[in-house]
């Protein structure tokens, strides 16, 4: 497994997009756990990293579009985006 970011890049109740294994990935951190999601909302293609963080809702940018990171369900449509599994180990967050 690569480390593909540090804990504390991703601070509490923030995203932070990354490069893993040819993909751009979301990674959330929410509640002391660690999300991976898609990075593009389907809608528009807002950047959901940016958006703000309710609980363990994400909510686009762009144009409100709400989405769990854990279930990587959208709130709005039912639509599902990409999750990923990830792992936290001494301090590295890696994908699995």
């Amino acid at each position: 497994m690569k480390e593909i970011a540090k804990l504390t890049d991703i601070p509490e109740g923030t995203g932070l997009r990354v490069q893993a294994e040819g993909k751009e990935i979301a990674l959330f951190r929410v509640g002391g756990h660690v999300y991976a999601i898609d990075p593009v909302c389907p809608h528009a293609g807002g950047p959901l990293e940016n958006g703000p963080i309710e609980g363990s809702v994400v909510i686009c940018p762009w144009h409100a579009w709400e989405f769990d990171v854990g279930e990587g369900k959208c709130l709005n449509t039912g639509e599902e985006i990409t999750r990923y599994s990830v792992e936290v180990r001494d301090g590295a967050v890696f994908l699995v």
